[in-house]
């Protein structure tokens, strides 16, 4: 029995026949309702013709979650007085609750994704919906894209909606080439702010952790919340292992305390989403429940401001979920649970004016995730660069790179990007390519069963108290009776059935942890790492990896490692799960990183030649080369100039002279003088220290080249302007008294200090290349007197006033009062009327 009061109260059914029409001129709508008016479950119901509205039409809505998935199918079905399963289905990995009758399906986005790859008609469906497509999601970015391609090649019948909780539509409407916007209305209640940051300040997240004083005060603000204010309280925390400590500090509250996240329960997701059954309830949740799912009864909510995303480190191979600052607009949809029903109030665990400085929004998916599963999409479907989905954002150049390079070593896609048919079979199996790697060739070497049991594992991170050991997690798992257990023997059910009775080899002899070990290293190749001592190692991606002191695997030879992150401040990645491994393992997991050569290097100040066996950048065996290739030898000798600098040459005083007199005229006048910065002679180590560096061998023979008498071989000798050298930039310039004063070219402007007396009589400044020379007059005892570039100025103005200063000091010293009438000299008076007679 259709439950039509409930139907009619739900807000968005005001904008049904907007709804209706958007479809019927365009076949495309982006529909913008709050979380709480019925867009996940009237609109569908709607669509289908199940409200008694127009024709049956069979209506697929993707969800992001498979909790948001289940519980929008059980709403429906509890509308329509029916159980799911009925006229009212869902499917999510590991989980088909549908039966022939079923018009409204609800799946996940990886669910379609997959069904869209093997039907890509979609034979039956009549109109799709992609909900809370302003979350950002890869998979739900990648079903639009492929939906798009699919109305326009083969199905412009099939209707399409984006459903956003935001308003912030303009991106989506543009991407379905225009759509109108429908907009409804949703009932909102005043919430009131209360801004709750820690009394002392709390470490910033880096990687999953989460400082535990913040967690401290979430717990205490959500006891103060029960406090302050009725009904339920929602609070808002970035993970399962904060849910977990959160609710443990919350023992002996008055409330039922219940944990709501992707990997809880089905019976207490159901409980949650029920509502109360009369006493206070405190729910602590991730950001599922910011806009996927209904929480009846709350009328407070506590903001950790805190969210996961994923983040990938292509440089070190390492991704992972990463703890951030949740975005305004995040803190928006979070604030709105608490006035759904009625006014209600937010307490923020962070300071108002911490608010404004928030990023805007969440970082689309596609923008920060590792692409290696979305590049094998793309290569499926026809598209290996992507260059032709309608995408919001394309994905990044490097991400996709990075992608292309993963799947061509695991053979999923040709070196030409396009998928090979153990591609294909990897993207059907609902898991990332390196697990779907992992099973297919673990299954070969160690069976079907073990392959599933160990890929169940690296699918879903097992809780932190299996520990670190990832085959005693899997003998936890296999007895556990926990949630986590119970999940992943489901998953190990699925895999093994999508892997069918033929598949290859039916597994090899061997313990449980050889197996384990073995397809860790399948899937994650570049992370076979090898002991340094002191529970370190080295990967074979180059980055250092440390264990935990407590850690029983720190005795380990070789580890592969299935989970670890870096801290931004550390200079080693931390391992959180890894198994043991032999050699023969990483060989057998890794053979493609394995490069045997000749190594000639610049190590520790020094060229060092080797022949090196290395795994990626595990050194397996090395010894010395006797006779290393020039070439090679040339490059680890300008490899040291680099690191180094140009002072491994030698420098004479005229050399260095030399490279600022061409530093200066380049800087004045130009082409044809050469550049002599670092950076220009050490990119053309070729036009200047040839011979002479071919023939080097060792830092000794660097340390014997003249870098004066090489750096004359960049003169401009074809154009015939090195002969102007002496002229335009001249070491020396004589003065009116005979001597010869070295010019000093370190500076803005060439610097000429000579003593004052020595220019008696030379009225102006001296030029070199047009350039007035900056005058250091000094005095008897040459010292800095005064500093002039303007010599005329100075014998008007600023002479008299030195002469007074110094012609006590000096008297010894001829000091005219018209310099101009006196020769200059660089002899005392005596000397002069010596020499004069």
């Amino acid at each position: 029995m259709i439950r039509t009061e409930a139907l009619d109260r739900l807000p968005v059914r005001t904008a049904v026949p907007a709804l209706r029409r958007a479809l019927d001129d365009r076949g495309v709508a982006v529909l913008c309702a709050p979380p709480g008016t019925g867009k996940t479950t009237l609109v569908p119901l709607v669509l289908a013709g199940l409200t008694g509205e127009g024709p049956v039409r069979r209506v697929v809505v993707a969800e992001p979650r498979r909790i948001a998935a289940r519980a929008a199918a059980r709403r429906m079905a509890w509308l329509l007085g029916e159980q799911p399963g009925g006229r009212i289905g869902f499917t999510v990995r590991g989980e088909r609750v549908v039966g022939r009758d079923t018009v409204v399906e609800v799946v996940t986005t990886g669910v379609l994704l997959q069904r869209l790859q093997r039907d890509q008609e979609l034979a039956g469906v009549d109109a799709v919906i992609i909900d809370e497509c302003h979350e950002r999601h890869l998979d739900a970015d990648t079903v639009a894209a492929f939906l798009l391609d699919v109305r326009e090649a083969i199905r412009p019948d099939l209707r399409l909606v984006a459903a956003s909780a935001t308003t912030d539509a303009e991106g989506w409407a543009r991407l379905l080439g225009d759509a109108p916007v429908v907009e409804a209305q949703g009932v909102s209640h005043p919430v009131e702010v209360l801004w709750a940051p820690p009394a002392r300040p709390v470490k910033p997240p880096h990687g999953m952790r989460v400082d535990p004083a913040l967690l401290t005060h979430v717990a205490a603000t959500v006891r103060r919340a029960l406090g302050e204010r009725e009904g339920d309280v929602l609070c808002f925390l970035p993970g399962v292992g904060e849910i977990g400590r959160v609710a443990g500090q919350l023992a002996g509250v008055d409330a039922e305390v219940l944990q709501v996240h992707g990997r809880a329960p089905a019976a207490v997701q159901d409980a949650v989403l029920a509502g109360s059954s009369g006493g206070r309830r405190v729910v602590l949740a991730t950001s599922v429940a910011e806009s996927s799912l209904t929480v009846p009864g709350v009328r407070v909510v506590v903001d950790s401001g805190l969210a996961r995303e994923p983040r990938t480190d292509h440089a070190r191979g390492l991704s992972a979920l990463t703890t951030v600052r949740a975005s305004r607009a995040a803190g928006r949809q979070r604030a709105g649970r608490a006035g759904r029903e009625a006014p209600g109030a937010v307490y923020r665990c962070w300071d108002q004016a911490e608010d404004g400085r928030l990023a805007r929004f969440p970082s689309p998916e596609i923008k920060v995730a590792d692409l290696a599963a979305f590049a094998l999409q793309a290569a499926c479907w026809g598209d290996p660069d992507a260059s032709s989905l309608a995408l919001l954002d394309p994905p990044p150049t490097g991400a996709m790179g990075a992608a292309r390079e993963v799947l061509e070593a695991i053979g999923a896609v040709d070196n030409g990007g396009r998928v090979t048919e153990r591609g294909v079979r990897m993207s059907r199996l609902g898991l990332h390519p390196r697990l779907a790697r992992a099973l297919l060739d673990g299954t070969r070497e160690v069976g079907a069963r073990r392959a599933a049991e160990a890929v169940a594992l690296l699918s879903e991170e097992p809780p932190r108290e299996y520990g670190d050991d990832l085959a005693a997690a899997l003998r936890t798992a296999r007895r556990g009776q926990d949630g986590y257990a119970a999940r992943w023997k489901q998953e190990v059910r699925r895999l093994s059935s999508s892997l069918g009775s033929g598949s290859p080899g039916t597994g090899k002899g061997g313990s449980d942890d050889a197996a384990v070990g073995l397809v860790a290293a399948l899937a994650f190749p570049e992370r076979v790492a090898r002991a340094r001592g002191d529970g370190a190692f080295l990967m074979a991606s180059g980055t250092g990896a440390e264990l935990r002191d407590s850690s029983r695997l720190r005795s380990a030879p070789w580890l592969a490692v299935a989970v670890a992150d870096r801290p931004s401040h550390a200079a080693s990645a931390r391992v959180r799960l890894a198994a043991v491994i032999d050699e023969s393992t990483a060989l057998l997991a890794s053979g493609h990183l394995r490069v045997r050569g000749d190594e000639v290097r610049w190590v520790d100040g020094e060229v060092v030649a080797r022949a090196v066996d290395r795994l990626g950048a595990v050194e397996l065996a090395v010894r010395p080369l006797k006779q290393p290739d020039p070439e090679l030898v040339r490059g680890a000798l300008v490899e040291g100039l680099r690191r180094e600098g140009l002072g491994l040459l030698r420098w004479t005083r005229d050399s260095e002279q030399l490279r600022l007199r061409l530093a200066f005229l380049h800087r004045v006048l130009g082409s044809p003088w050469p550049d002599v910065s670092d950076g220009a002679l050490l990119a053309e180590t070729g036009a200047w220290l040839e011979p002479e560096l071919s023939r080097a061998r060792r830092r000794a023979d660097l340390g014997r080249i003249d870098a004066g008498q090489a750096l004359r071989r960049l003169l401009p000798w074809a154009t015939g302007e090195a002969v102007r050298l002496d002229e335009l930039a001249p070491e020396r310039i004589e003065v009116p008294s005979g001597s010869r004063i070295r010019v000093e070219y370190g500076g803005e402007q060439p610097v000429l200090a000579v003593k004052l007396q020595e220019l008696f009589g030379m009225g102006e400044t001296p030029r070199v290349a047009g350039v007035p020379v900056l005058v250091h007059l000094l005095s008897p005892a040459g010292r800095p007197a005064a500093v002039t570039a303007d010599l005329a100025s100075f014998w008007q103005e600023g002479y008299r006033a030195v002469r007074a200063e110094l012609r006590g000091r000096y008297p010894k010293h001829p000091w005219p009062e018209d310099p101009a009438t006196v020769p200059a000299t660089r002899f005392t008076s005596a000397r002069l009327k010596r020499q004069g007679s």
